[in-house]
């Protein structure tokens, strides 16, 4: 009550037109699930999620299972658009896990095409297609970046040179 007084009363609290119909956007979009009656229960949804990524994307990985679980994961994107949820905003764990489900469809896909794109057993990336260190990574980082098109990218990139003074801090705890 108070928070929204302080912002009516500052010029902080203004929104501009083209602000709000994207917050209107935004909101409508969050509270669809709840006008759905035939939508996906959002908790399977993050079941099945959770069972491709431990069945197929686990401890140990090969290219055969992450490429599977990048078809499952493109299935669960399409049933994650259609979420429905019942009750009302107030505590409601299932609306508050359709609206994570992007999220973790997200972050599940990067996994999943980074790991793919390193050919080598590596600290906790342990692929048993590729079981041995392969030296190249050991000196590039694997980037991953959403497209205009909203597909992933992976790309490798260089480490950067170790700065100085973390060099001299290595040396000294030799």
């Amino acid at each position: 009550e108070f928070a929204a007084k302080f912002a009516k009363e500052n010029s902080l609290g203004k929104i501009d037109p083209p602000q709000a119909e994207q917050i209107e956007s935004v909101a409508r979009e969050a509270l669809a699930p709840f006008e759905r009656r035939d939508g996906e229960n959002p908790y399977q949804v993050q079941k099945d999620l959770q069972e491709t990524m431990q069945d197929l994307v686990g401890i140990v990985r090969n290219e055969s299972e992450m490429r599977e679980a990048l078809g499952k994961i493109d299935g669960l994107k399409k049933r994650a658009g259609n979420p429905a949820v019942s009750g009302n905003r107030e505590y409601n764990p299932g609306w508050h896990t359709a609206l994570d489900l992007e999220n973790l469809l997200t972050v599940s896909e990067a996994i999943a095409r980074a790991a793919l794109e390193r050919k080598e057993s590596r600290g906790a990336q342990f692929r048993d297609d590729y079981p041995d260190k392969n030296e190249q990574f050991a000196k590039v980082n694997t980037m991953i970046a959403k497209a205009a098109d909203g597909s992933m990218q992976v790309r490798l990139e260089p480490l950067p040179e170790m700065p100085d003074h973390l060099k001299r801090v290595i040396e000294e705890n030799r």
